[in-house]
Order: structure tokens, then C-alpha cells, then sequence
């Protein structure tokens, strides 16, 4: 998959009028340009349910757009199939069901959409470039990038990001909210806390340039 540019978006969390806003201002060529998202598309935010319809019309109108899944998804997953009814709903989850709720037309129609559901089931795990590997949360030092195991690759936080270790190629990832963008000789940190009211940040590669939009 070549492209002239690549663009990496960080957890969205329910925030549609960011997103909207930060794919207008980085100008993305949807015919040349790699998009990749980092996962957390839902929960928290009042419009999970329109922000995975916007990704949705996206990968629409380009071949070149990247999912990967977050906790958050997971933890929705896990709801829906029955194996895990409260950790969703205790972390943010429901402000997505509403979101279903809210343009459900009857009772008997599914709550979920299959093509929403088809969506969380593709999401990847991690995606590796040239010179970067882009994962949720992270990986866990001292192991091999393909002996990551899935819980840490959403789920870590302080064994990843207080580690040095070199995992081969600098880390891009989400997952633990920051003021501003974390830049360290291995890992780059994208998540800017916009459902907290700071920002959605998109890295571009290969400058490495930072772009972000705050609340209105």
C-alpha cells in the first residue's frame, strides 16, 4: 500500500465535529494519501455512533484508510457477544448506546447496524511501516513485536511509556491521554485528550508534523 503521504489520527472518542474538522484541515487526498485511525472511536463522546458512520463514508471513497482497534471497541465486543456486560458500560459506554438508541426507528430493528458490526470486527491490531510500528496503546518491553499479546497492545500504559526500550521502529500510539503530543526517541504518543475538552491531533508522516482542533 504506497502513498504520497501518511496521516495517523488519534482517539476520537465520540467527538464528530473535531474529527470533521481535523480531516478538513489536513487537506487529506483521499486518491494518494494513507489514513490510518488509532482506535477509540467511541464512548464518552456524544456521537460514537456518527463518527463510525463518518469513518465508514470515508473508507468509501478511498482504499487507502486503516482501522485499528482500541480498548474501547474491545470492551464494546465484549458487551455485545455477552462477555463482558460492565466494563463497557462503566467506562464510557453508555453514551455509545444512546447514540444507537437515539436513530433506532423501532424496537425490533437491531440496535447495532451490521455494517457497524462488521467495522468492529475488522479492526487491526497494530500495523507496522517502514519506520514506525502504529499500535493503540502499546507493547510490552523485553518481548517480540510478533509475540505482543492483544490486552497489552490495547491496554498498557506505564510499562510502555516510561520504557526506552527499542522495540526496532519508533511506536505511534494512543490510548493514555497527554496535554500535547509525547515525543521520545522510540514512541510518539497522539492521544491529546479531545473528549476532555483539549484536542484531536493527527500525525503526518513522513515530516512528522502535528496537526490538531480543539473544541469549538
Amino acid at each position: 500500500m504506497s502513498a504520497e503521504k501518511i496521516f495517523i489520527v488519534g482517539d476520537i472518542h465520540g467527538c464528530l465535529d473535531m474529527l470533521k474538522r481535523l480531516i478538513d484541515k489536513i487537506e487529506w487526498n483521499s486518491a494518494n494519501d494513507r489514513l490510518i485511525f488509532i482506535g477509540d472511536y467511541i464512548d464518552r463522546g456524544e456521537d460514537s455512533k456518527s463518527v463510525v458512520d463518518f469513518i465508514l463514508q470515508l473508507k468509501e471513497s478511498s482504499s487507502l484508510i486503516q482501522c485499528l482497534i482500541g480498548n474501547h471497541e474491545q470492551m464494546f465486543l465484549d458487551y455485545l457477544s455477552g462477555v463482558d456486560s460492565q466494563s463497557s458500560l462503566l467506562n464510557g459506554g453508555l453514551s455509545t448506546l444512546k447514540s444507537y438508541e437515539e436513530v433506532r426507528r423501532s424496537q425490533d430493528d437491531a440496535l447495532i447496524p451490521s455494517s457497524h458490526l462488521d467495522f468492529y470486527s475488522s479492526l487491526l491490531s497494530m500495523i507496522e511501516l517502514e519506520q514506525y510500528y502504529i499500535v493503540h496503546a502499546g507493547f510490552r518491553p523485553n518481548i517480540s513485536i510478533e509475540d505482543q499479546d492483544l490486552n497489552d497492545m490495547i491496554w498498557i500504559r506505564e510499562e510502555f511509556i516510561y520504557s526506552n526500550y527499542d522495540f526496532g521502529k519508533v511506536v505511534i500510539f494512543g490510548h493514555t491521554p497527554l496535554n500535547s503530543p509525547l515525543i521520545m526517541k522510540n514512541k510518539i504518543g497522539i492521544d491529546t485528550g479531545a473528549v476532555f475538552g483539549n484536542y484531536l491531533t493527527c500525525l503526518e508522516l513522513p515530516e512528522e508534523k502535528f496537526h490538531s482542533v480543539r473544541p469549538k
